[in-house]
């Protein structure tokens, strides 16, 4: 294992202890805050924790300890105290004419031999008409949620 050596500056210290004494901040950030703390080798440290310490007292995991001073040492401060965004991009299935395709086949009348129209089966038939690929009924039931319309709302009568 590769050991990563934490060295604050003085600015970053005040600014950690800051996080710590608001108590405003999330959890997670406060314990990063404080193992960044306890394993700094810098100038402005006093005494230096070793990691079965800090994992004893804090009640963390040593791998723990190991991912922050990692982030701290790779990618700076920020990163070590809130973690990395998530950068994986989902493209839409269902765009605007697909949404408009699908919510006048629900209004529309059931096929033959059903009372009403069922998510499974307005994902079937839209498949089938040709309007998208393909399509869970999850997503038929998110496109018709955010259309406000409910399919089990309509009376007979």
């Amino acid at each position: 294992m590769k050991k990563y050596i934490v060295t604050l500056k003085k600015d970053e210290r005040e600014l950690l202890n800051s996080f710590i004494s608001k108590g405003s901040c999330r959890s997670q950030k406060v314990i990063n805050s404080l193992i960044l703390l306890a394993c700094d080798e810098g100038g402005f440290q006093t005494r230096r924790s070793i990691n079965e310490e800090i994992s004893r007292v804090l009640n963390i995991s040593m791998r723990k300890i190991d991912r922050v001073k990692k982030r701290f040492v790779e990618d700076g401060l920020d990163v070590a105290l809130n973690g990395r965004k998530g950068i994986r991009v989902y493209n839409r299935k269902a765009d605007g004419d697909f949404e408009a395709h699908l919510v006048a086949l629900s209004c529309s009348a059931p096929p033959e031999g059903f009372a009403r129209w069922s998510l499974r089966l307005l994902a079937d038939k839209v498949v089938e008409l040709k309007f998208i690929d393909s399509i869970s009924h999850e997503t038929v039931r998110r496109v018709l949620k955010k259309t406000n319309l409910s399919l089990g709302s309509v009376k007979d009568g």
